[in-house]
């Protein structure tokens, strides 16, 4: 059985992949869906291939969703209160604070795109979906991203399924159980890397 950093390294570090060759009209967003018993083992990967693509040359952005969204947090003078008080704080008030925060559009993509908006920057992953559930959903960020994304590939790194079927669009399983709401079940244009081939 190969290695699947292997398989993973040699198709991010491929000319074809790179260059978004052979994507027709298809936005450059893939999908990595992995075991979400594996979690541990997915970072230290992505901690790998971002080592091995740097020193191949291929400048390469992770984008860490939970750190991210922390960041805006302390940048709005919110965290450490949030922190300080979170047993007081009702339920639904933190969640909604986290959501209003995490908003793809208003926030969380414009600052994604100062993160690998850099012209040298030629790939991007982005992790810790399952850690920003549920305040942030992932089928919300790939429809924010879509408009904004198409200079570059950016892989999405998934614990759970994404599965494709005709008729009824895609669905995104979070943790291979929490299915994506029948409302939000269109064609993502997200690419399945266990499916890819450059």
């Amino acid at each position: 059985m190969s290695d699947p950093t292997e398989h993973l390294y040699g198709i991010l570090s491929h000319p074809n992949f790179l260059a978004m060759k052979g994507l027709a009209n298809e936005v450059p967003i893939f999908i990595h869906p992995y075991d979400p018993a594996a979690e541990d083992a997915v970072r230290r990967m992505v901690d790998s291939l971002k080592s091995r693509l740097l020193s191949a040359g291929v400048q390469v952005a992770v984008v860490d969703l939970f750190d991210t969204v922390l960041q805006i947090l302390e940048d709005n003078d919110l965290l450490s209160g949030l922190l300080e008080d979170e047993a007081s704080f009702d339920k639904v008030d933190l969640l909604e604070t986290l959501e209003n925060y995490a908003d793809p559009k208003a926030h969380l993509i414009p600052r994604i795109i100062d993160v690998i908006g850099n012209e040298s920057v030629k790939l991007t992953l982005i992790t810790s979906v399952g850690r920003v559930f549920p305040f942030l959903r992932t089928h919300t960020v790939l429809e924010a991203l879509q408009p904004a994304m198409r200079r570059h590939p950016i892989v999405m790194f998934f614990p759970g399924e994404y599965l494709q079927e005709e008729g009824t669009g895609s669905q995104l399983r979070l943790f291979g159980s929490v299915p994506t709401p029948s409302l939000y079940r269109p064609y993502y244009r997200a690419i399945n890397l266990a499916t890819y081939n450059p």
